[in-house]
């Protein structure tokens, strides 16, 4: 079993209570009550912090103020105070420490954590926390450790590069945050054990050959019998392993220029 490297936190025990909610657990249910997403349910009780992912404030220098855990992300998040005295959560990049300032702007000092249009961020440089409209708010490259980078700007557009591999264009008005998300070593995390999981809110998963016909197409069978079907499948029948689930007609597809590359 292994954790993550907790050194860059401030060690504040609880968040800042007028940036937090209360959030009701679904366990994976939908408004009926039937499971739509399976696997979830228990796990500790947590509080959900309101993190700003929009950074509206322009041109008002941010300090920060504490960097604290996130139940509910992979990523660290750090308390700033405005110099007009307001606060909020936004997301930690990985080299961030206390009393560090931050701005968001049209076109901010290249620094890490400054936010500003893409289109104003020089070829090369990594960004996180990216919009694909602009005052949308940052929808790509959230999670632990992201990082994407701008290759090129071009008649109105900035061409990017995914983590993925992917190589795609984004509106050049839209705001990105410079740098790379922070807990880059969570992918390296081994949980180590069944009740890790589940304080975590992660209930078993079982193999579908393990069950009944009923319950899923690969069940029945005596003993370690194999799955019975030409094509892999998942539980309610729709073919899986290597089919292409894309909307053809999906309006975003000619903003891709290229495809990620397929694993061999």
């Amino acid at each position: 079993m292994t954790v993550a490297d907790y050194s860059q936190l401030s060690g504040v025990k609880k968040p800042h209570k007028s940036l937090t909610k209360t959030v009701k657990k679904q366990a994976g249910r939908n408004s009926q009550g039937r499971i739509t997403m399976r696997h979830q349910g228990g796990g500790n009780k947590r509080t959900y912090r309101i993190v700003d992912f929009v950074r509206a404030t322009l041109d008002v220098p941010a300090r920060v103020e504490t960097i604290e855990y996130d139940p509910y992300r992979t990523a660290f998040i750090a308390r700033v105070i405005y110099k007009n005295g307001a606060r909020s959560y936004v997301l930690a990049h990985a080299d961030m420490k206390e009393d560090d300032v931050i701005v968001s702007a049209e076109k901010a000092p290249l620094k890490k954590g400054n936010r500003m249009r893409i289109k104003n961020i020089p070829v090369g440089y990594g960004v996180y926390n990216i919009e694909l409209s602009p005052g949308r708010g940052g929808q790509l490259a959230k999670s632990a450790g992201a990082s994407l980078q701008v290759l090129a700007h071009d008649d109105g557009y900035t061409t990017i590069k995914m983590a993925s591999g992917e190589i795609r264009k984004i509106l050049w008005d839209c705001f990105a945050t410079l740098g790379q998300v922070s807990n880059t070593e969570h992918g390296l995390v081994t949980i180590g054990k069944a009740g890790r999981s589940r304080w975590l809110g992660i209930r078993p998963t079982v193999r579908g050959s393990a069950m009944n016909p009923v319950d899923h197409k690969y069940g029945g069978g005596e003993g370690r019998t194999q799955r019975g079907t030409k094509r892999p499948k998942d539980i309610w029948g729709n073919v899986t392993g290597g089919r292409r689930t894309r909307n053809k007609k999906k309006w975003s597809s000619r903003l891709i220029v290229s495809r990620r590359k397929k694993r061999k």
